[in-house]
């Protein structure tokens, strides 16, 4: 991996990280279904610009059934989910309940194929189970009221990106960009009903605007855009390293702009959950990959 890809990398994680500090700022205010009806309306709408720009075809009428099961799986529910819960929880743990998804993905793949978890994926499963339990623990905001609920929904929130994660691997090859592009907008139409159950409690500031803003156009929009580009530079392989990055930035964010406290428990339950998903998805960093490697490998 070059400096630049590592820098793109670096870029990814820390917009990725800041997304749970944006909807910890804007969900309390607007609630869940309006802000994520904005974010996915925005990366739709940016998307299909830079779509026009590079004149990238969408082919709803051929793809629409995959952009709609994709959509609801990688987008649609799990935003609303960690919308929700970021009325409750801090950013510092979304974030770092969110780096559990490839252990879901690990766990419901062998339970679809039936076969039997490898010890490595198995202590990579008790590990990272012991993290989230270790880390939900001792921070005091398990102790607000709707706590468990909101942290069940985060959980909920990652098993459907390991979901989404499997129903990818069958379903029928698109494109990259027309599958962030389609999605966003399938999205933006399943988003609609959850309206009427979820208000907004307030009038938004400046600040909120800007947070929603910020998730439509940049944690969705342009990092769909840099996370396409390191799997065609780098490989997918090599690009899952921002699932070990982006919880860091999260803790930092949330730390410099939230006033979140970052106890040992936060250290020690994100360390074990890192682990534990290094040792689920077998993942071994490797930079420096020749080039014609590189260059198979995101395709």
């Amino acid at each position: 991996m070059n400096t630049a890809n590592l820098l793109r990398l670096i870029l990814l994680a820390a917009i990725w990280g800041g997304s749970f500090l944006f909807m910890r700022i804007a969900a309390p205010v607007l609630g869940p279904a309006v802000l994520i009806e904005c974010r996915v309306l925005l990366a739709a709408l940016f998307l299909a610009l830079v779509g026009a720009v590079l004149k990238k075809r969408l082919d709803l009428r051929a793809h629409w059934k995959h952009y709609v099961i994709l959509g609801f799986f990688n987008s649609a529910l799990p935003f609303l989910l960690f919308a929700f819960a970021a009325r409750t929880l801090s950013a510092s743990v979304l974030a770092v309940l969110n780096a559990t998804t490839p252990m879901w993905g690990a766990l419901l793949g062998a339970a679809w194929t039936r076969q039997a978890v490898p010890a490595r994926t198995l202590l990579g499963l008790v590990l990272g189970t012991a993290g989230v339990a270790l880390l939900v623990g001792f921070d005091r905001v398990a102790s607000r009221p709707g706590a468990g609920i909101a942290i069940a929904a985060t959980l909920l929130a990652a098993m459907c990106y390991g979901v989404a994660s499997l129903y990818a691997r069958s379903a029928r090859s698109v494109e990259p960009f027309a599958n962030a592009h389609g999605t966003m907008w399938t999205s933006a139409l399943m988003v609609l009903p959850a309206l009427a159950l979820f208000p907004p409690a307030g009038a938004p500031t400046v600040g909120i605007a800007g947070a929603v803003l910020a998730l439509g156009v940049l944690c969705s929009g342009i990092a769909y855009i840099l996370y396409f580009r390191l799997i065609e530079a780098v490989g997918a392989t090599s690009a899952l390293t921002v699932t070990f990055l982006s919880p860091v930035f999260g803790i930092l964010w949330g730390t410099l702009f939230l006033g979140e406290t970052v106890g040992w428990y936060t250290v020690a339950g994100s360390a074990i959950v890192l682990v534990g998903t290094a040792l689920v998805t077998g993942f071994r960093p490797r930079f420096g990959r020749p080039a014609a490697a590189a260059a198979a490998g995101g395709k």
